[in-house]
This record gives structure tokens, sequence and C-alpha cells, in this order.
């Protein structure tokens, strides 16, 4: 790199040509170092050279979804929504929201030209989508009379999963009621049609991870099974394979210049060197060439039993930028935390923090501990959270460590893997809190990114149940509630 200014643009004063950051780099080698000029930079767009890619079958799929509105012939009259209510005026509305949903999902709508009349064309509709094999459906009540809310028991008995949107005016609870907790079904109730978008979300999410392939890099035999009833296909890749790839991989520019904008961006440095970073990053673009060797979608590893007992670095940045970039990675090739974790990304658009939960009886907190974090906590479009830059808690390699924001609400999931037959579902552990504070390791013990959250509820935090939670920002406890009931998974929030 030529003298100039900073390279990624900042607005600093200063000039900097590569080798004089590399030297000066090079000389903080231990203590902590609060890194001057650029720290303005660690809430900007993070910039990756040449950025690898999800090559599975889930990043190129595209969700179809089946959508009818349901109401009798002619005027509305004196039975509700009644004479009032302008259903030809609410057609048009969401009609127009749901195509706009769809576009915004990169979803095939397929909107049935004319409204169901009769339980006859709701059958034949739904039979028509089984045909198709279609991701789901979703029914719009613009009536609460006659055939429309049999035709909605129809849906949603139906085995295709299933949204039924009910603005005012086209139920009553008692309509309701028997359908609430239909499994493979979630009902809304109301005019907000951001509900019904959410809905419309969770059909692409779950068409989406029915198709997902994730790397399992492990042990010494290649395999491939089915995550339980989750659809995800666990493709297990021995560890050697990681292990051949990164030796063989040089320090490339592109792989410098990610490590230089980690280390100019960082609030702090303490103990990790230049190089350790440089080792850290070189495993994103490892996982690349597998991912791309799989065609996979995601990833996973058992980091510590691969590399805990050989100088080939733990991949802890490189998880926690491909989880900023949308690449589920999951540690310790936990298959449950790989499946919330997929999950988080599809449905809410933001990456999640796979940690090792840890009771504090000070105050009846948790604290989420693990060394590898992403900084993208408020979304894949969203500046970063700030970060330090350490050596894992083994006192080695590069870990960045992410400070999450004070009073910021939290979601916490963990799903616990069932059977594949179906004979048992999996469950879905939920809660949902507010982030505390960040502790400091040293001088406490255990994992460099240690957030502490209160959680709502009474829940001992002695027992707190599940391991590996995926923590991420926003209280999205309901929600993903919901998409358990969609999925016919247990769901118990705690």
């Amino acid at each position: 790199m030529n003298s100039g200014r900073c390279p990624l643009k900042c607005k600093c004063n200063h000039t900097l040509s590569r080798r004089q950051f590399i030297r000066s780099s090079a000389s903080v080698v231990a203590g902590s170092v609060l890194l001057p000029g650029c720290n303005r930079l660690m809430n900007e767009p993070m910039v990756t050279q040449n950025p690898i890619r999800a090559c599975g079958p889930a990043s190129k799929y595209i969700p179809s979804i089946n959508a009818a509105f349901v109401r009798r012939e002619g005027e509305y009259g004196m039975r509700w929504p009644g004479a009032v209510y302008d259903g030809e005026a609410a057609r048009r509305m969401y009609t127009d929201k749901m195509m706009d949903t769809a576009r915004k999902l990169g979803a095939k709508l397929d909107l049935r030209s004319e409204p169901i009349h009769s339980l006859a064309e709701a059958e034949g509709w739904i039979s028509q989508a089984h045909t198709a094999n279609v991701d789901g459906l979703i029914l719009v009540m613009l009536d609460r009379q006659e055939h429309s809310w049999p035709s909605a028991t129809k849906v949603a008995r139906s085995e295709i999963p299933s949204i039924i949107y009910s603005p005012l005016g086209s139920s009553f609870t008692t309509n309701t009621i028997n359908l609430a907790e239909t499994p493979g079904c979630v009902i809304y109730s109301t005019d907000d049609f951001s509900q019904a978008a959410y809905g419309m979300r969770m059909l692409s999410a779950a068409a989406k991870m029915r198709r997902t392939r994730c790397v399992v890099i492990k042990g010494r035999r290649r395999a491939q099974s089915p995550l339980a009833d989750t659809g995800i296909t666990m493709q297990v890749v021995p560890a050697r394979t990681f292990i051949e790839y990164y030796n063989e991989t040089p320090d490339s520019e592109d792989i410098q210049a990610m490590a230089d904008d980690y280390m100019r961006r960082a609030r702090r440095r303490t103990g990790a060197t230049r190089q350790d970073v440089i080792n850290g990053v070189k495993s994103y673009y490892v996982a690349g060439k597998i991912l791309e060797a799989e065609q996979a979608d995601a990833i996973t590893m058992d980091c510590l039993g691969a590399l805990g007992e050989i100088k080939v670095s733990l991949p802890c940045i490189a998880w926690s930028r491909m989880n900023d970039d949308g690449i589920p990675a999951a540690c310790e090739a936990d298959y449950g935390a790989a499946a919330s974790l997929i999950m988080t990304q599809y449905l809410f658009e933001r990456p999640g923090f796979q940690q090792d939960p840890v009771a504090d009886t000070a105050d009846d907190s948790i604290i989420g501990a693990h060394c590898s974090c992403p900084t993208r906590l408020n979304g894949f479009d969203r500046r970063p959270e700030p970060f330090d830059l350490l050596h894992h808690h083994g006192n080695r390699d590069a870990v960045p460590r992410t400070l999450w924001r004070k009073g910021q609400r939290v979601t916490s999931i963990d799903l616990l893997p069932g059977k594949a037959d179906g004979t048992a579902p999996s469950n879905m552990l939920i809660s949902a809190g507010t982030v505390l504070e960040n502790l400091d390791v040293p001088p406490s013990g255990g994992c460099v990114v240690s957030v502490k959250v209160k959680f709502d509820g009474n829940q001992e935090v002695l027992s707190f149940p599940g391991f590996h939670q995926i923590f991420f920002y926003g209280d999205y406890k309901h929600q993903m509630k919901d998409f358990c009931q969609l999925c016919k998974f247990d769901a118990q929030i705690v």
C-alpha cells in the first residue's frame, strides 16, 4: 500500500503507510494499547477484501407462498364485518402489502386472482398448493361469516405451514379459540399488517431452514444426517480438512488487509499481536473454501478438539466475522447452537452470540461467556458495536471482545434437537431480558466476551436451563414462540 491518507477513508488527519503501520503494530506485543486516530472507524461499515459467501441450497432457494382472500359474495349487510367495511379497498391494500413484503423477502407470491367464495373453492386451492409443493399458505380473512372460518380451519389443518391473517372485524375469539394453538399454523388478529408480514417472513425462513446444509468439522470420517425435525442437513467433514486448508493458505494481501482493518477498528488491543490477528483471519478464508467445496450455507467446528493442542489458530475472529456477514457459524460442533443461529439470522436479519451461561447470584443474572462474538448485533446492515482485541482465555490467538449496549433488550434461544422421525419434536427454550454490563476478563476468569443479562421472570439462575444459548439484540420471545408453533417445535418461555 502506498503512503497516503488512511486506507479506509476515515476523516483522520494523519497519514500512514502499510509498512509504517505494520512496524508500529508489531512493536506492541503485550499490555493494553488504546489505539489512536482511527477509533471512530469501529462504528463504520467493515470492509472485507473478496468476502466469502454461503454456497448451499438455502442460499439459492426462492421460497414459494400461495395467498388468497376469503369472503362471501355480495354485500356484507348487517353481519360482521358489516356494511361499514370496504372489502374491496381492504383487498387492494393487503394485496399491495403482501406483494411488497414478498419482494423484500425475495420470495415468490402466488396470489389467487379472486377471493375464495365457498368451502369447495378453499379445498381446491389447498389441493393445488399440495400438488405444487409450496412452502406456505397465507389466508387473509375479509369476512367472519358462512364458509370463511371453516375455510381457515381447512388451511390450518392442511399440513402446509400457514398463516391466517384476520383484520379487525373478521373474527371473534369464538372463531379463533379452537385454531389458536394448531401446530403448523399461526393466526394474527389485528389491523397491524406487520404481524402478517412477519408471518410471511416465518414461512420464508422455515423454507430456507429446511434446505440449509451445515458443515460440521470434526472427527476423522465423513457423514451426513438430518438435524432432527428442522430439515437442516449436517454434513460432517474430517477435522484434518480444515487443518490442511489452513496450512496451505498463505498470508495473502486480502488476509493482511482484513487483519489491519480489525486492528484499526479495535477500541483497544491487549496481548494479541498483528500476527495473531492474521492467523485468526486466515480461518475466515479457509472456511470459505470449505463452504464452497461442500456447497454449504452454515458451519460449525469442534474447534478445541481439533486445534486446541496444535499451533493452528482458533477461529474466533473468523466465526465472528462470518456471523457478521450473515453466514451462521457455531462453535464446538454444537448442532443445536448451529440451528439456533440459522433461525436467528433467517428470522431477524442479525447475528447471534453462542455462549456458556454462568449464574451470578448477587443480582440473579446470567453471564453469557464465550470467545467468539459478532459485532453487528444491531443487524447486518447496521453499524457494528465497538470491540477490543484480546487473547483467548487460553492466553493465545486473537479474539474480538464485542461490547454489548447497556440497557439493550435481548432474546435468548436454545434449540434442543428432537428426533428426525418426528416421534419427539425439538424443544426451544426462550428467554428475554436486559443487558446490565460487560465484565472485564481478567480480573474475572473465563471467556473474554462476558455479557451480564437480567432475564425476565422468576427462573432460578443456578438452574437456568440449557447451554450454548444464543443471545441476540431485541425482545423477540413471542415471535420466536410463533415460529416454533409454525415449525411444530415445542417451545418454553423461561
